[in-house]
């Protein structure tokens, strides 16, 4: 067997590419065949501010965040979190078992199948309690379902 070509030893590490905010936006305003001229009009900011954002140059506010993930269809927390990624140890995404296993509410609620079956709980439906989850902590996986009641109930009065 001839011997293997020497190469320098980063090139035998797995590489890593870390997405940035600046790189998420520009691949996904490609994707749409959007100037960055057009993205700024219809979110109402300058084209060159879109420019300063992809380049890494310029971190926007909160509401411009909102904005773009709006106009782009990707989701507001990702977006927060690669802006802002210093405040990801301080917001709590996600809360891990012992073994391991993705123990917070929303993943058990989600990942409950007979639960779900019982309560003939939709796909719009879970999608819709999804959303819910992103607003803020909910205590246990079965309050799901009172937000569910509640928004069947609110949706029947009308």
């Amino acid at each position: 067997m001839p011997p293997r070509a020497s190469r320098p030893n980063h090139m035998w590490a797995k590489s890593r590419q870390t997405v940035t905010l600046g790189a998420k936006i520009k691949r996904r305003r490609l994707a749409l065949g959007l100037t960055q001229r057009e993205l700024a009009q219809s979110i109402g900011i300058r084209g060159s501010h879109i420019a300063y954002i992809e380049g890494g140059h310029r971190r926007p506010s909160i509401p411009l965040l909102a904005r773009l993930a709006q106009r782009l269809g990707l989701r507001q927390q990702e977006l927060f979190f690669l802006a802002f990624p210093e405040a990801a140890p301080i917001i709590k995404t996600r809360a891990r078992a012992r073994n391991g296993q993705v123990s917070d509410p929303w993943s058990r609620f989600a990942r409950d199948g007979p639960l779900l079956k019982v309560h003939r709980v939709t796909k719009p439906e879970l999608r819709l309690l999804r959303q819910v989850s992103l607003l803020g902590t909910v205590a246990a996986p079965r309050d799901f379902l009172f937000i569910l009641s509640t928004i069947r109930q609110a949706l029947q009065d009308e």
